[in-house]
């Protein structure tokens, strides 16, 4: 892998492993009194931790196999369900007219990822 790669996925990955496991741990509720977490209503409990977990583990899967050598093939679906979510959310955020900047440079990030 090249440095370039390790230094966009490393922070990409930072980037869903965070939100990732904030949207695991904390209760909908907490979430919802964020303002900048509105998209929260228009999901149930168990979508926003799906949604969580699915952030967690492509974070994982961008550097896991490369880092350890083994499956090292997984970093592509890896890649590609983060930008399939991001555009979801993108998708998301465009109904409820908020800003699109985020997910979409989180959906680049991870495109990125697969042509290094």
């Amino acid at each position: 892998m090249s440095v370039g790669y390790w230094i966009v996925a490393g922070i990409t990955a930072f980037g869903f492993f965070g939100t990732g496991l904030f949207k695991l741990v904390t209760p909908r509720e907490k979430l919802l009194a964020n303002k900048n977490a509105g998209w929260v209503s228009d999901f149930t409990e168990p979508q926003v931790k799906l949604i969580g977990l699915a952030e967690v583990l492509g974070s994982a899967g961008l550097i896991l196999p490369p880092a350890v050598g083994v499956a090292k093939w997984l970093r592509v679906p890896a890649a590609i369900g983060l930008i399939v979510l991001m555009l979801g959310a993108a998708n998301t955020h465009r109904k409820r007219k908020e800003p699109l900047v985020p997910p979409l440079v989180l959906a680049l990030l991870a495109l990125v990822t697969l042509f290094l």
